[in-house]
């Protein structure tokens, strides 16, 4: 496994994109729409948010995917499409306008979108601005990215090499998540392509899996999104023989490359959560089974106290163990164990369920890092689970203070 210098959609054969400033966010430095095509059908999959309430391109892209095919994927930033009469009639389109330009049928195209609820979304822009996007289609993963950004601060994107059955093949991705990240599914927008081949119904279960202990890991703020969507696409032209049997060598292997991307991508969403200065990395060991282990660490990761003690540095440690406490996970607290790590050191403030000495000046070193672990050991058993979050900090409110206006 191999993970490469130039990431994004475009890594894997046989996939172009663009991004674009077409009109529906006021800023014309930002782009607001993005594609992604395949030059051949491909195998494809999705997970979808939780929230009762959705977008409607959600309900467009089930639709379409149901006979688990597509060969693009349109999305717009800026509006989400979303609590609007007519969502649905825009949504469709949208892929229609997409569908038309690239040659193909509606229905093999996926469509996205993100940005401010309850606005209605114009078509107007986007079908003047599909000729250029679709004339500009290239190697422009880095220009889609920026197409599916809001409240980001940085693109986020990889690709890595791997081989299947003597063949080479490539996966990468894209996605934007900053605001209005919490688990369960997904982190607001992820595009993954690979060239591997692979039967729909199998990169279905891929998908499914893998999120449970990736993007069902992320939490920035709590508030789960009404737009969430993970999408992937495998079109098969690295040339290996098509993996259909889930217990195979080459399956193994394709989930690994998955896994690879999704859990990077998980880091760089949580990392530029809204207003964050650091990434939260929660490693929960010694757990009785996996559900208790995710509970504790999903906790402690969205502990508002918690996530605000990071920002300022300090190592209370109590806010750790009072979240494990609420979790619902079955723990002998007299058994806890809770260290603070990063690149400056590690500092054990925690043992048996009750605080050691320690030196404040190292905690404070420690916590200062733009990246942290916060290791906790349960002592009940062998399970282990990750989560990913941010810092909480006046800039959250500040952003979210005038999102719509």
């Amino acid at each position: 496994m191999k993970i490469l210098e130039k990431g994004g959609v475009t890594a894997a054969k046989g996939f172009r994109a663009n991004g674009i400033h077409c009109g529906i966010r006021k800023n014309k430095t930002k782009r607001d729409l993005a594609l992604i095509v395949s030059d051949v059908p491909a195998s494809a999959a999705a997970v979808y948010t939780t929230n009762l309430v959705k977008g409607a391109p959600l309900t467009v892209t089930k639709k379409h995917l149901e006979n688990g095919r597509a060969q693009a994927i349109v999305c717009n930033s800026g509006n989400a499409n979303t609590c609007n009469a007519d969502g649905i009639e825009i949504a469709e389109k949208m892929a229609a306008l997409t569908a038309d330009a690239l040659g193909l049928d509606a229905s093999d195209v996926l469509v996205a979108s993100t940005g401010v609820i309850g606005q209605r979304l114009s078509l107007e822009p986007i079908a003047a601005g599909m000729s250029a996007l679709v004339a500009g289609l290239g190697d422009y993963s880095d220009e889609a990215a920026e197409g599916i950004m809001t409240t980001d601060t940085v693109k986020k994107d990889i690709a890595v090499e791997f081989t299947l059955g003597g063949k080479t093949c490539r996966m990468g991705g894209i996605a934007k998540g900053s605001g209005m990240i919490h688990p369960n599914m997904a982190t607001m927008l992820v595009f993954i392509t690979t060239d591997a081949a692979i039967s729909p119904a199998l990169l279905a279960k891929a998908l499914s899996s893998d999120i449970k202990n990736t993007f069902n890991m992320v939490s920035v703020d709590g508030d789960t999104s009404t737009n969430d969507t993970v999408t992937l696409l495998a079109n098969g032209m690295a040339g290996n023989a098509e993996i259909t049997d889930e217990k195979s060598e080459d399956f193994a292997v394709f989930m690994q490359a998955l896994n690879t991307v999704t859990v990077h991508l998980c880091r760089m969403i949580a990392g530029d959560g809204e207003g964050a200065t650091k990434l939260l990395e929660c490693l929960v060991s010694g757990a009785l089974d996996e559900e208790n282990a995710k509970a504790v660490a999903k906790s402690v990761i969205c502990s508002s106290l918690f996530k605000a003690a990071m920002f300022g540095a300090d190592a209370n440690w109590g806010r750790v163990l009072c979240a494990i406490g609420y979790s619902g996970a079955r723990v002998d607290v007299m058994k806890v164990g809770v260290a603070f790590e990063s690149k400056a050191g590690k500092v054990e403030v925690c043992r048996d369920g009750a605080g050691i000495d320690f030196s404040e000046e190292i905690a404070k070193e420690v916590l200062s890092e733009k990246e942290i672990n916060v290791l906790i050991t349960l002592g009940d058993g062998n399970a282990s689970a990750t989560a990913w979050g941010c810092d909480l900090t006046y800039d959250y409110v500040k952003i979210n203070g005038d999102y719509r206006t």
